[in-house]
């Protein structure tokens, strides 16, 4: 039997979830490329508890945020209400969407492409993100760029990655143990739950890698068109590891190709020790 990949029920607590993700460094990128459509209808895919959604709403851009977790879409509309923004929240699974009308920019942050597991799902997605892109629109995500040495060094080693009390009350610390299966590129992260002192649970966080070859091919198979533009954003918009890397795509006005600007975001590793 083909074993299931998933992420674990506890790691979309929405108290749980929202106190590890207190930073919100790459707002300011996906803010900037709100702003080529201010007026624009918006969609952001994988919105969880509105981490990104909420910020860009006060900021007044028009948006609509899907997830497909209930837990997590409670979390986010009690937000909403409480910065007093009107958000529409929707509960959809992001593979089969069916969306009342089209937008301007699509938007996936957070690495959320990672818990896309098979080919046949990233294309549903990608297919299904065509189908509600305006002429002309821009889609955009982020994701890993996969450190090979990082993964083979952190295999089967425990550590702490944090440590945090939630609003709610709990106190909380992850360890994180993982193993990297080279036949399906999906990293098998387990996170160990400690609360209040004590072991909970060990749930998983398992993320299917792209690299950065293959994934342009995807995209190209799809119908996208692309050319790379090498530029570092990490001064002007965010400070963020070497392993990030973001993807904006706009949506030709004829036809049904795509093109998309690659633009990696690369930290001197060197330097980061160093600090």
């Amino acid at each position: 039997m083909k074993e299931k990949y998933k992420v674990g029920k506890l790691v979309y607590d929405g108290e749980i979830y929202d106190g590890m993700n207190t930073d919100i460094a790459e707002l300011l990128f996906y803010s900037q490329w709100l702003n080529k459509r201010k007026a624009g209808n918006n969609l952001e895919l994988c919105c969880g508890t509105g981490r990104l959604t909420i910020p860009l709403a006060k900021e007044g851009f028009n948006i609509t945020g899907v997830d497909i977790n209930e837990t997590m879409l409670k979390q986010a509309e009690r937000k909403a209400n409480e910065a007093n923004v009107n958000v529409r929240f929707i509960e959809a699974d992001i593979r089969s969407l069916n969306l009342p009308e089209v937008y301007d920019i699509i938007f996936i942050p957070f690495n959320s492409i990672h818990h896309l597991y098979t080919n046949q799902d990233f294309f549903k997605v990608l297919t299904g993100i065509k189908s509600y892109l305006k002429e002309d629109g821009y889609f955009i995500f982020d994701c890993f760029n996969p450190d090979i040495h990082y993964i083979v060094d952190s295999e089967n080693k425990e550590k702490i990655i944090a440590e945090y009390s939630t609003k709610d009350g709990r106190k909380v610390v992850i360890k994180q143990t993982m193993v990297y299966e080279n036949k399906t590129q999906i990293n098998r992260i387990k996170w160990h739950y400690f609360i209040n002192g004590e072991f909970d649970s060990i749930q998983n966080l398992d993320m299917r890698m792209f690299f950065p070859k293959e994934l342009d091919e995807y995209l190209t198979t799809c119908g996208f068109e692309s050319f790379i533009n090498s530029v570092d954003l990490r001064k002007k918009y965010l400070k963020t590891d070497h392993r990030s890397k973001y993807l904006s795509v706009r949506k030709l006005a004829t036809g049904n190709k795509f093109t998309h600007h690659v633009r990696n975001i690369v930290e001197d590793e060197m330097n980061a020790e160093g600090n």
